[in-house]
């Protein structure tokens, strides 16, 4: 039986279909490779493996309920691992219909298929923008989340509870995985570690908010592929795991390391941070190491000289 990853084409969801495969899995993959960002990159990050021959890819939308359906029906997948969503919390502002209707109705359809067809197991990417401006720190799963900050979020927290419905009604299980900062190859060119690498390189203003003096959670994706294959392994009913490093980075450090990595200085632009944007994420992955052995391997400076890497094979000749 096959494991479905939607967006498939994306930064995570690539590195994740491509392990899959190389584990012997069948995977079927959904995307519908939107101009979020440039196609071309999501093309390029399921090149290496889309002629696999255990892998079913669709360039489909999974707000198109009926087409979820008939994916459903034909592949029959044991597990989904739903990672395909709109993202990025300054983006949302203002989007929030665009938000509602492809992180949330998506959502539910893609539930209502895995309800209908016995799916065993449905692993849900979450956001560790849900915490908000916490008091509680390290982040940790049992805060009420109640006050998202921008519509990304929100649209996040809303499949969490919606989940919860369908794990009460259907004897589903449902994972929530709240990620912390992923970097790494494959990096999408809205988030921050690509877009810092690329200014730097190309001499370009790079605005870093309160001049650096936040913290971020930075978890290398390899890291997170493999807490989402543990989760996918592991039907647990309804549960909320956070997946970060447990380690939280000052932002301007992150930048120090790769000016350091690339022999350039950065070009900053160093105004307040806005009203969306939390001082600190910091993750306590204690529940993570408890129900999915996760143990994240990967420290900062180590995945940023992968990604600095990956960058110059992929752009050097650019």
């Amino acid at each position: 039986m096959s494991i479905l990853v939607t967006g498939a084409a994306g930064f995570i969801g690539s590195n994740l279909t491509e392990t899959l495969l190389n584990r012997g899995e069948t995977v079927v993959g959904i995307d519908n490779f939107n101009d979020y960002y440039d196609p071309a990159r999501k093309r390029a990050n399921v090149e290496s493996f889309r002629r696999h021959p255990n892998l079913s890819l669709y360039e489909m939308d999974f707000c198109d309920a009926e087409a979820v359906l008939n994916i459903f029906a034909e592949h029959k997948p044991r597990a989904v691992a739903h990672l395909g969503a709109y993202g990025g919390v300054r983006y949302s502002i203002g989007r929030a219909q665009l938000y509602t209707r492809v992180n949330f109705v998506g959502s539910v359809n893609l539930l209502e298929a895995a309800r209908l067809h016995n799916t065993q197991n449905f692993v849900f990417a979450s956001t560790s923008s849900v915490y908000g401006h916490t008091d509680q720190i390290p982040f940790i799963e049992t805060d009420p989340c109640n006050r998202p900050l921008a519509p990304y979020p929100a649209s996040k927290k809303a499949v969490e509870a919606m989940g919860h419905t369908y794990v009460n009604l259907h004897q589903m299980n449902f994972t929530a995985l709240r990620f912390f900062s992923v970097y790494g190859p494959k990096g999408r060119p809205d988030m921050m570690p690509f877009m810092v690498t690329d200014r730097i390189v190309n001499g370009e203003t790079i605005k870093l908010f309160d001049a650096g003096q936040m913290y971020r959670d930075w978890t290398y994706v390899d890291d997170i592929v493999n807490g989402i294959i543990a989760a996918l392994e592991r039907p647990l009913g309804y549960e909320i795991i956070n997946l970060g490093r447990g380690e939280p980075v000052l932002m301007a450090d992150f930048v120090n390391i790769l000016e350091e990595l690339i022999g350039k200085n950065a070009i900053l632009d160093t105004p307040p941070a806005p009203a969306s944007e939390p001082k600190i994420t910091n993750a306590n992955i204690d529940k993570a190491r408890r129900l999915l052995d996760y143990n994240p391997q990967t420290p900062v400076r180590e995945g940023l000289e992968k990604l600095w890497a990956w960058y110059k094979n992929e752009f050097a000749s650019e």
